[in-house]
Order: structure tokens, then sequence, then C-alpha cells
């Protein structure tokens, strides 16, 4: 399987230490400004208070995708661990799983 990018493949996505660490008050004073910046140009936000990261803002677009990497990542690791499974012999046929499902729950066939 092929690695996966969080970000993108663009360098100009990633997050600039200069610009998008900002503090809770900037943004409170101009938060259009602040989600102007953000749809533009892609890359998330890291508001601090006292100094101190408190939050990371991001466009729901980026936001979308970045579930969507994770839910593909763990897909990824439900096959890996199938296949290491069935590898060490821990599988058991479906028929036999279904059958004693049926019987547990008076299932009739």
């Amino acid at each position: 399987m092929a690695p996966l990018r969080v970000l993108g493949s663009k360098r100009d996505n990633m997050l600039d230490i200069t610009k998008d660490i900002q503090a809770m008050t900037s943004f409170r004073r101009n938060p259009r400004l602040f989600m102007r910046r953000l749809k533009r140009n892609k890359r998330p936000l890291v508001l601090t208070i006292n100094g101190k990261a408190e939050a990371v803002l991001q466009d729901a677009r980026a936001y979308q995708r970045l579930l969507d990497i994770a839910a593909q990542a763990d897909v990824g690791e439900g096959v890996r661990q199938g296949l290491h499974d069935v590898k060490k012999g821990r599988t058991r046929p479906a028929r036999e799983v279904f059958d004693e499902i049926r019987t547990v729950h008076a299932i009739p066939r």
C-alpha cells in the first residue's frame, strides 16, 4: 500500500510557523481576515492562549479530506490485521460462524 499524504503533495500546504500560529485574541479581533486566509491557502491555523497552542482551525474541505485519509488508513490496518490472522491460522469458515450465530440466537435456516 502506498503511504498516505495528510497535507497533500504541495509544499506550500504545509504549516508555516511564521504565519500560521496566531494568538486567539488576534483571531477574535478579526475572524473574517483569518477565515479568508484559511480558505485561500488551505493551511491549518494554530491558535494560542498565553503563547501555548490550544486549538487548530482548518477549512471544512481540508478537514473532510483528513477524515477520509484517517478512514482509509483504518481500512488498510483492518486488512493488514486480517491477513495476519489468516497467516497465523486464527480464522474460521464463514459458514461455521453463521451456523453458530443461528444456534445461539435460535434463528431458523
